[in-house]
């Protein structure tokens, strides 16, 4: 098989891969938004809210699973390990009625992947490369371990983030900032990492890639 038709078969993935990544993320934020009573209070009705979003958010997870392997035949390591927690930490939320578990779940999954990565920057492995499972074409191996190193660190800036705003604003202001605020701080540092992979042996054809595929929670 030669390099063009390699390239043919490969599946289009952009709409797929956002759709898979951040449309779980939004169907919380909708199906919270529609049950969600005027105002912003502490009320029985909001923690009623934020329980359905959270049911929701874990079947949309689920869909989003089979989604990925129907349309780009695989699911990569990153989406398996989001969706336990997405899961364990929203079961949590049901059984105790108790947003906290839903907004600390980032914070879990941030320091897990940060600490797979310096894991593997201790070993001399790129897990960013495992995590994702793919193979940005001509990414070299050290273009593979600064990207983990990098992202490594930014997962744990996420994790402090997170944490500080889950005990200072409330649920309404914590997700306006997780859906809006995160999303674009993680599509702005991914930007910033083009000119690196750039000169690490990544081709120009090869940007959408990494654009279309950044880690996530």
């Amino acid at each position: 098989m030669n390099m063009e038709t390699a390239k043919a078969e490969k599946p289009k993935s952009s709409w797929v891969n956002l759709l898979v990544d951040f449309g779980p993320l939004l169907v919380f934020f909708l199906a919270y938004k529609y049950y969600a009573p005027a105002g912003d209070g502490e009320s029985l009705a909001t923690v009623t809210a934020v329980i359905k979003g959270t049911v929701a958010f874990m079947v949309a997870t689920v869909i989003a699973l089979g989604v990925s392997k129907w349309r780009l035949g695989h699911i990569s390591p990153m989406l398996w390990l989001t969706t336990v927690l997405i899961i364990g930490f929203g079961m949590l939320t049901v059984i105790f009625h108790n947003d906290f578990w839903i907004r600390i779940k980032p914070t879990a999954v941030y320091l897990m992947f940060a600490g797979v990565l310096f894991f593997g920057l201790w070993r001399g492995k790129p897990m960013l490369k495992v995590l994702l499972q793919s193979a940005f074409e001509g990414l070299n191996e050290e273009g593979w371990m600064k990207l983990s190193r990098n992202w490594a660190w930014f997962f744990l800036l996420l994790a402090v983030l997170n944490t500080i705003l889950v005990y200072t604003v409330s649920f309404e202001t914590w997700l306006q900032a997780k859906l809006w605020g995160f999303t674009v701080l993680s599509f702005v540092f991914t930007f910033s990492q083009l000119p690196m992979v750039l000169k690490h042996g990544m081709g120009e054809e090869a940007k959408e890639e990494v654009i279309e595929n950044p880690p996530h929670d």
